[in-house]
């Protein structure tokens, strides 16, 4: 069944989003809540947000090869995107929510 939900959330143009922070770091806690602006505006129930603290979880940040935070990765639609920052350039994040 999680296959078929899956399929069916990208025919439905579902966004699939990965956000590293570093705990409550300023910048990081700044891009959750652009990140969750964004896509309450443009994208409603069709997005999901993965958050990632590296503090907590350092082998995901390897596994991405993350090396600044906060970054946020867009997993879905493919080809994944990368973007850096507190996400306060909204034109830089659309172009990178909306391919």
């Amino acid at each position: 069944m999680a296959s078929a939900k899956k399929t069916s959330e990208k025919a439905a143009g579902h966004f699939r989003f990965i956000l590293f922070v570093a705990g409550h770091e300023p910048n990081s806690v700044l891009a959750l809540q652009n990140l969750r602006i964004l896509c309450q505006e443009h994208l409603p129930d069709r997005h999901t947000i993965e958050i990632v603290d590296v503090f907590h979880d350092l082998d995901a940040a390897v596994e991405h090869n993350i090396l600044i935070t906060p970054t946020l990765i867009r997993m879905d639609p493919n080809p994944p995107a990368t973007i850096f920052g507190n996400l306060n350039d909204t034109r830089a994040v659309m172009a990178l929510l909306l391919p």
